[in-house]
């Protein structure tokens, strides 16, 4: 079934007037995230970790606190990037926690190394339709990127998954191009650079794929 449905029946209760009331979503704390990724069995982990990503999604989107989506958008600011990339960093590429985990990725390298990024974004500046798809940013700064990241993690728990997933896509596109004009630039002086940053550039695009058919199969309903 489609996972972007809205419940019905279970997870409901009633109110004084007897209509039915959806049960606030809960939050899982961030103690009980890093409990979960030190979990002894990989195969229980991995099914936890698939669930724990429906019931983020499924939450935040029927949550109407924005202090709680900000708390989900900072989630890998809370817990730390090697938490989730223990939940979710070997998840398949086209799944919901496989998305997470690179929506969650690009947002903390981005952050990591902000002018980095940025230099990237602004050398892959011909790509127009990926740009406009990822969001309008101008200057295209480590700033202004950080706060594009966020961005896209906010419309993923409060607007369309697809529509983020896409948007983020797009985002890896461009900078994509921007490491690969970086090692263009770089052939002649240092080839061993060169080479490392077209394997980044190729590990992006293929980041921007599994994005992509991510959002496909959310827009079918059988992203599991």
């Amino acid at each position: 079934m489609p996972h972007h449905r809205a419940p019905t029946g279970r997870g409901t209760s009633s109110t004084a007037s007897g209509l039915a009331r959806p049960h606030r979503p809960r939050v899982t704390a961030p103690d009980e995230i890093a409990d979960l990724a030190g979990g002894e069995d990989p195969q229980e982990v991995a099914a936890a970790a698939a669930r724990l990503a429906h019931a983020l999604v499924t939450g935040g989107r029927a949550e109407e606190d924005p202090d709680v989506v900000e708390r989900l958008v900072g989630l890998v600011r809370e817990v730390g990037v090697e938490t989730l990339a223990g939940l979710w960093a070997d998840a398949p590429a086209v799944s919901l926690a496989g998305s997470l985990w690179r929506l969650y990725a690009l947002q903390e390298a981005t952050a990591r190394d902000g002018e980095r990024w940025a230099a990237w974004y602004r050398a892959g500046h011909e790509a127009h339709a990926w740009r406009a798809v990822a969001g309008a940013v101008e200057p295209p700064g480590p700033d202004e990127l950080r706060r594009l990241t966020d961005t896209i993690l906010t419309g993923a728990y409060r607007a369309e998954l697809d529509v983020a997933l896409e948007r983020a896509a797009a985002y890896a596109r461009v900078v994509a191009l921007g490491q690969t004009h970086h090692a263009d630039a770089l052939e002649a002086s240092d080839p061993d650079h060169a080479a490392r940053l077209t394997g980044r550039a190729g590990r992006m695009v293929a980041t921007a794929e599994a994005l992509e058919a991510s959002a496909r199969s959310w827009r079918d309903g059988s992203l599991d």
